[in-house]
């Protein structure tokens, strides 16, 4: 794999497809849990119709319907214990929607087996509502022996779902289950700094260097019986941790102090060369995501870097194949870059993939275009048809990000009041400006163009766009071009744009003011200055450095 890879589809199908055998290192995922709140984006057919684990973007709900029904059939006739455990399941849980959730993730989870190479790892993100059902499924598929961790990550310090009237402690956790692909799994001890009280009282002592130390015990635990040597150190006889030898050659350092004369020798453990704390299974020590946060995109399901970096740190060397198959705004995607990683990113929505590619340039410049490639995204009027015919919405979407604009309301389609997109800029007085995109899949009609003028000037927005399919007749042409401008001090712009899709895959776009001084439209990714592995508290081994 010479380049990364940016995949829009089924994950299930890409697995499949273009991920060979044991050609991943490490698999990080968070897929929609059922929780019957919005959340992530799933699947559809390759035929386009909608599947029953299917939803539109950020709407996580299951329903167990036939097409459910034959996945389920599909993967126990499969045989192994994952049919084991999903017949099971069947009989605890019956055809309910929980059921057809976990139909949904079985398959993939054999998939991503197959795809990890013998040192792998998985990471697996899990809210309490599935989690113990998922641990279980992993068990059939990984195999319980290759069981390593259930983290539980504090992803808040409070929620709303605790207020007044419930009865529920609030849920601020939730689970990342971690399995090895076998005994061979790669991993790196991680480290964080010593809480700063334990260091004040701890390392009290300093050299007249200013180095700071503590004091340990030399003695030798179990005397004789555990093999300790015995002999006198410094006037003091009896049995010690080391050789003669080697304590000698810890005298003529320095490393060994009496606190007084006649006093047990003692070892000097210096701060500096001390590695921290280990991480456990329970990160509370990771900066929370909010909107006040510089990286944050305003994408539901955002995860923070830190703890992505924390597991690539972990599982992962320099030059390893990192794949997130549900890679939503692309954080996992972002942190393999930025650690020199090689990196798959699948998702199913355009606008999770539209912006992964604004994340990537906002953090990493334009260069970095040429060190992906996309692969499943439309990019011929052919593919454009065929998609507006397969899905409308995902067309939608895809057509607006080749514009740079986010979809009316962000994310789901609904009482968009006329409106398909937006995009926001700065008129250089300070004042936001909006400009209007209505998309148009199927027959344009003339009053496509009339209804769009009544949306800005409803809205009282600087500019209207209308992307079409269809070739916009000489009359629609003719009552776009009524001498109405956009005046500001960055120029003169045409208030009523039309635009085809070949127009836009050709290389046209919108006359709008310089998207690189003014765009607000996305809240931009934070500007990587230089790769690096630090996570803020993150300290590495002594063979990671």
């Amino acid at each position: 794999m010479d380049k990364h890879q940016l995949f829009y589809g089924d994950n299930l199908d890409v697995l499949r497809r273009y991920i060979p055998d044991e050609s991943v290192d490490l698999v990080y995922l968070d897929p929609p849990f059922n929780s019957q709140q919005n959340y992530n984006v799933l699947f559809k057919e390759r035929s386009g119709k909608q599947a029953a684990a299917q939803q539109h973007a950020f709407e996580d709900t299951w329903r167990w319907d036939e097409k459910a029904a034959a996945l389920y059939q599909s993967t126990v006739e499969a045989g192994g214990r994952v049919s084991d455990v999903l017949r099971a399941f069947r009989t605890f849980l019956g055809e309910n929607d929980l059921m057809a959730y976990l139909v949904m993730m079985a398959p993939r989870l054999a998939e991503l087996h197959r795809v990890l190479k013998r040192t792998g790892s998985l990471y697996l993100h899990a809210d309490p509502t599935a989690s113990h059902y998922l641990k279980v499924l992993l068990d059939a598929v990984f195999g319980g022996e290759n069981f390593r961790n259930e983290i539980v990550w504090k992803r808040s310090h409070a929620h709303s779902d605790a207020r007044q009237g419930t009865r529920h402690f609030g849920r601020v956790t939730d689970s990342i289950l971690f399995y090895g692909k076998s005994s061979e799994t790669t991993f790196r001890p991680l480290y964080v700094p010593y809480d700063q009280a334990y260091v004040d009282r701890d390392y009290r002592r300093t050299d007249p260097d200013g180095r700071r130390y503590r004091i340990s015990d030399l003695s030798g635990p179990g005397g004789a019986a555990k093999g300790n040597p015995f002999y006198e150190v410094l006037g003091v006889k009896g049995y010690w941790r080391y050789s003669k030898d080697k304590m000698e050659e810890l005298i003529r350092q320095g490393r060994v102090i009496q606190t007084r004369p006649g006093a047990v020798p003692q070892y000097k453990r210096y701060l500096d060369e001390m590695l921290g704390v280990p991480v456990q299974s329970l990160w509370a020590d990771l900066p929370v995501l909010n909107n006040r946060a510089k990286e944050s995109l305003g994408y539901a399901t955002q995860k923070p870097e830190a703890l992505l970096e924390r597991i690539i740190s972990a599982s992962s060397n320099e030059g390893d194949v990192v794949l997130d198959p549900f890679c939503g705004c692309g954080t996992t995607v972002a942190v393999a870059q930025r650690l020199k990683r090689r990196w798959i990113g699948i998702d199913i929505t355009h606008l999770a993939i539209g912006l992964i590619k604004t994340r990537l340039v906002d953090a990493y410049g334009e260069e970095v275009k040429g060190t992906y490639e996309v692969i499943g995204e439309a990019t011929t009027l052919e593919d454009a048809r065929q998609l507006a015919e397969d899905d409308k919405f995902q067309f939608q979407n895809w057509a607006l990000g080749l514009v740079g604009a986010r979809p009316a309301g962000g994310v789901k389609k609904g009482a968009d009041r006329g409106i398909d997109g937006k995009s926001i800029f700065h008129d250089g007085t300070g004042d936001t400006q909006e400009i209007i995109y209505s998309v148009k899949g199927g027959h344009l009609k003339a009053t496509d163009l009339r209804d769009l003028k009544g949306v800005v000037q409803r809205e009282k927005a600087a500019i209207g766009v209308l992307i079409s399919l269809d070739t916009p007749s000489k009359e629609m042409r003719k009552e776009a071009a009524t001498g109405e401008f956009y005046i500001c001090e960055w120029g003169t712009y045409p208030r009523w744009q039309l635009l085809t899709i070949e127009d836009l895959l050709s290389g046209k776009t919108v006359k709008r003011p310089p998207v690189k001084q003014l765009d607000a439209t996305f809240k931009k990714a934070p500007r990587v200055k230089a790769p690096s592995a630090d996570q803020g508290k993150l300290v590495l081994d002594d063979d990671g450095n």
